[in-house]
């Protein structure tokens, strides 16, 4: 059994062995160097990812809570608005009651009493239903204009 190698076989043999192996070895350093140096650039790339999605995410809370200001802005100011709208339509109301009590034949005191109670229902005020008075019809204090209280009730058209 022994003789079937010789020393010099044996030699050969291992030095082919060390051959091969250090040649596998190499190529073993060689593909670590480059998964080493492919680690380096992940982590790198990570780091600049981490940070733009740290940038992202303040950028969209930042915008979230601009968002939300400029809401609750607009919708105060709308109420602000409709506010002093409603206001404006009680002013013209007021107004139009005036006229109406001191020109009580004129039709532009009409038309704007029509465009004051338009402009409250637009608005969503509460709109005065025009009261009627009985007493004024029995026993009225000017002559009973039956046309115009007609046009009043909206029974008839201008």
């Amino acid at each position: 059994m022994f003789g079937l190698f010789t020393e010099k076989d044996v030699r050969k043999l291992i030095a082919r062995l060390r051959e091969e192996s250090a040649k596998e070895l190499a190529e073993c350093r060689a593909a670590l160097a480059e998964i080493k140096e492919e680690n380096r650039r992940l982590r790198a790339r990570l780091s600049v990812l981490e940070g733009e999605r740290d940038n992202v995410s303040a950028a969209l809370i930042r915008a979230v809570e601009e968002g939300e200001r400029i809401e609750r802005e607009s919708r105060s100011e709308g109420e602000s608005k409709m506010r002093e709208a409603l206001l404006l339509a009680e002013k013209c109301r007021l107004l139009s009651d005036r006229l109406s009590a001191k020109y009580p034949d004129e039709e532009d005191c009409a038309q704007f009493a029509q465009f004051t109670s338009a402009l409250r229902a637009l608005l969503g005020g509460e709109e005065d239903e025009p009261a009627f008075n009985m007493d004024d019809v029995l026993a009225p204090k000017e002559p009973l204009d039956l046309e115009k209280l007609c046009k009043e009730l909206g029974l008839m058209e201008d």
